[in-house]
């Protein structure tokens, strides 16, 4: 039985990784256990055994032995690690356990260590929008401030910013949490709550380190903020990350940490805010018969002038086959929002 709990385990996090699943949810009921994958930002169900309720307890233990936590623990939430092998790469997965109802619900989320980063073009990026964005990354100074809800590709959008500008000559750290992508000749630093590593700690020691340009995975308090500001106000270009939901709500968001507003003024250069659509799959995609008045209706809930948009006549929608898993979408793509700060 413990060998068929390890093998069920393991092809549980296999699939998740062919399938390009960024989390993997295990959730008790009251008569079954439930597992799905968020696939492109959406719940996906994992076809189970009826009976796999009858070994609920057996797969927490199992995931808790591979993160290191406390298998006797059932009362509290906890968190670890699962450093997973597959074929040539490993795959850091972030585990939480919260008790529930039925059990303890057990989230698993895939950091691939080895993923290759976007370039910018890559990210969905247009070319007047590329350049606007770079023209501020040549800057000496000055803050750079990617917001949007949590999984929306800001760490994502970052890297590809520090791989754009990254040059011989410039001296680029990092601190994150935790690090996502491995990016040659840049100083990568991760904050560990354990020993009191934090964001604010972190900083403060990169800028003992003589750093030309400082990326800060996420301001999360006031603390990091003013360190950050101060930071782009002393000659060093700060790159970093807000959870609001658009480009000046990001403004908002720092005064209401209680930064003052000239200080905000004299150092945010520009804010981004962004959010990731899925594509469509191009193995399945179809023509989606729409005729004129329906196509402008739709175009009207975007606020979209008719005029503006090209290929009227090749509108496609979503079917599904297998290399999307009937999903009708494969992968997702950014868009965004610009906030360039004026004299005024």
């Amino acid at each position: 039985q413990n060998a068929a709990i390890i093998r069920f385990v393991n092809e549980v996090i296999q699939k998740a990784i062919v399938d390009r699943a960024t989390d993997i949810h295990f959730e008790p009921h009251k008569e079954t256990l439930q597992i799905r994958y968020r696939i492109d930002g959406q719940l996906v169900p994992v076809r189970v055994p009826d009976n796999l309720r009858s070994f609920q307890d057996a797969i927490i233990s199992r995931i808790k032995i591979m993160s290191a936590i406390n298998i006797s623990e059932k009362r509290r939430p906890q968190g670890g690690r699962i450093t997973f092998t597959m074929g040539q790469s490993d795959l850091d997965i972030r585990v939480s356990t919260l008790p529930t109802l039925y059990g303890e619900s057990i989230s698993l989320r895939l950091l691939n260590e080895k993923s290759q980063p976007l370039s910018m073009r890559e990210l969905g990026l247009q070319t007047q929008d590329e350049n606007k964005i770079v023209s501020i990354l040549e800057k000496p100074h000055g803050i750079v401030l990617v917001t949007g809800p949590t999984g929306s590709g800001k760490s994502t959008s970052l890297t590809a910013f520090i791989r754009k500008i990254h040059k011989p000559e410039r001296r680029i750290m990092t601190v994150e949490d935790p690090v996502e992508y491995e990016v040659s000749g840049v100083n990568q630093t991760q904050v560990n709550s354990e020993i009191g590593f934090s964001f604010a700690s972190a900083l403060r020691e990169i800028l003992r380190q003589d750093p030309d340009v400082i990326m800060v995975g996420e301001i999360r308090d006031r603390e990091t903020a003013d360190i950050a500001i101060r930071a782009s106000l002393t000659g060093h270009l700060v790159l970093s990350t807000l959870h609001t939901n658009d480009a000046p709500g990001a403004i908002t968001r720092l005064i209401d940490m209680d930064i003052e507003p000239f200080l905000i003024a004299s150092s945010v250069e520009m804010v981004i805010a962004q959010r990731l659509v899925r594509r469509l799959c191009t193995a399945c995609a179809a023509p989606q018969n729409l005729s004129e008045s329906e196509l402008k209706a739709s175009l009207s809930l975007l606020e979209i002038d008719p005029t503006e948009v090209i290929h009227l006549d090749k509108v496609l929608d979503a079917v599904g086959c297998n290399k999307c898993q009937n999903l009708g979408f494969h992968g997702r793509v950014g868009i965004f929002e610009l906030m360039r700060m004026s004299d005024d």
